[in-house]
Formats: structure tokens, C-alpha cells, sequence
């Protein structure tokens, strides 16, 4: 990837980070740690990776997103805000009464959102449909999810990738979250599902490693999937819970908690801080 090119994409990364820190402070609740984590990954994909158009967010030939890990609504929102979907703005307004930026995506009420998720485990299942909904139509498109590494530890994830496998659905890529960390603790103290990559190999699909706060690594990982044919593509993506904020990185209470006040001009000033550095 070009330096410049790099350097743009660092810096929408932190213009998401600033959206999800100001969602979840206005909402007073909310998932930072695995929205922040997912940053780079959820950058990449909305600003080279998905065919997708914010004037026309239902076009019938548009790649499909789903967000497997719905609680990290925040990412999601705040990219689809940088993108042009809807106001920047609108982002203060999460899981207000009366506002269409539910605590979980709605592709009801959210432009933009493709699948309501937020019960684990179902999202990585609908995408599995949507990639064969392709195939069986013989449409271009391609589907893109997110998994948290706790999510995994459902049961219907590994059905969905048996499926995905038996139906050589080389249109489908998820992207596993693996910052080690979920609501109770790490993956080992609650339901290690590790060795991640060997299962997803055990289920017949393609796996990439990567460092998953790296847009050079998430680059590569995504042009090898799109050439890799006759089976869906895994991405392990080892990445940093809170990645942007300092006191939030690798702490397991940020998993569902919203910075107070002063926590909250800590996080954006950091921010602004790393931005103001990479527009030096």
C-alpha cells in the first residue's frame, strides 16, 4: 500500500474512533473496547474494500456487510457516518429514544446496515445465506462479517461454517476479531475456543492470519481471499481491545462500559493528538 494512501485511511480510523468515544459518552452506554479494536478492519472495508454507494444504499448489486458482533454498533455507525450514509452528527444520538442508531443495528432503521444483529453467534449464519443467495443467483456480489473471538464460543457459528465450506462459498469473508478479551475476561478464563485458525482449517475454510490493526496486512489478506476460489475465507485478525485509547487498551471493564466526563476528553484528546500527527 502507497504511504499517502495509508496515511488517509490512519486518519479515518481516527475519525471513527472520535465517533464511537462521542456515541457511546452521549449514550451513556454502550461496547468501546471491541468497536475500537475493529477500526482499521471497519475503515478498510467502507473506504476501498465494499462496492457500496451512500446514495444508494439497497442497490441490488452492492457487497453485503454483517456485523456479526452486533454490541459494536458504534464502529459500524461511525463508518457508515465518515462514508456519507447519514450526518456525522447523528452519531451523539446512540441508543436515544426516537433515534435510528439502535443499540444494535437495524437494517430497519439504519441506512446503510444490511442485517439487524446483536444475538451472537445468528450474523456469521445470514451472511453464510447472503453469499449463497449470490451463487444461487449468479450475482458479483460479495458479503463481508465481523466476529468477536467470545462469539465464536457459539455453537452456531461452526454449523454456519460447515455450511459455508460444504457450499464453496468463495464470495463470503469473515473477519475474526481476536483481541483475546470478552465481558467476563480473557478467552482462556471463560470458553477458550483457541486454536482459532486450526478449527476454521478443520471446517474446510481458506485462513489468513493478520495483524488486525495493520491496513497493509488487512490489504493483503483481502486480495488473496478474492483470488482464493471454492472456499470461504477466514481472517484472524489479532487485535488490541480499546486500540487508539490509552487507558482503554487491553482492559476487560471497557468491554461494555462508557467513559465518564473526563475519561471521555481524555480519549478525544488522545485522538486528536494521533491525527494531528499523521496530517503533520
Amino acid at each position: 500500500m502507497e504511504t499517502n494512501e495509508k496515511r488517509e485511511l490512519e486518519i479515518i480510523a481516527c475519525d471513527i474512533r472520535m465517533g464511537i468515544i462521542e456515541g457511546v459518552f452521549n449514550a451513556k452506554s454502550g461496547h468501546p473496547g471491541g468497536s475500537l479494536s475493529i477500526a482499521e478492519i471497519i475503515t478498510y472495508l467502507y473506504f476501498e474494500e465494499l462496492n457500496v454507494d451512500p446514495l444508494n444504499p439497497t442497490k441490488s448489486d452492492r457487497d453485503r456487510f454483517v456485523l456479526s458482533k452486533g454490541h459494536t454498533a458504534p464502529a459500524l455507525y461511525s463508518a457508515l457516518a465518515h462514508r456519507g450514509f447519514f450526518s456525522v452528527e447523528e452519531l451523539k444520538t446512540l441508543r436515544k429514544v426516537g433515534s435510528f442508531l439502535q443499540g444494535h443495528p437495524s437494517m430497519h432503521k439504519t441506512p446503510g446496515v444490511d442485517m439487524s444483529t446483536g444475538s451472537l453467534g445468528q450474523g456469521i449464519s445470514t451472511a453464510v445465506g447472503m453469499a449463497l443467495g449470490a451463487k444461487i443467483s449468479k450475482k458479483d456480489f460479495r458479503v463481508y462479517t465481523i466476529l468477536g473471538d467470545g462469539e465464536i464460543e457459539e455453537g452456531q457459528v461452526w454449523e454456519a461454517a460447515m455450511y459455508a465450506s460444504a457450499k464453496k462459498l468463495d464470495n463470503l469473508v469473515a473477519f475474526i476479531d481476536n483481541n483475546n478479551l470478552q465481558i467476563d475476561g480473557t478467552l482462556e478464563e471463560v470458553n477458550s475456543p483457541y486454536p482459532i485458525p486450526e478449527k476454521f482449517k478443520a471446517f474446510g475454510w481458506n485462513v489468513i492470519e493478520i495483524d488486525g490493526n495493520s491496513f497493509d496486512e488487512i490489504e493483503e489478506a483481502l486480495n488473496n481471499a478474492r483470488n482464493f476460489k471454492n472456499a470461504p475465507t477466514a481472517i484472524i485478525a489479532k487485535t488490541i481491545k480499546g486500540k487508539g485509547v490509552s487507558f482503554m487498551e487491553n482492559e476487560c471493564n471497557w468491554h461494555g462500559s462508557a467513559p465518564n466526563e473526563e475519561q471521555y476528553k481524555i480519549a478525544i484528546e488522545e485522538l486528536k493528538k494521533t491525527k494531528a500527527e499523521l496530517e503533520a
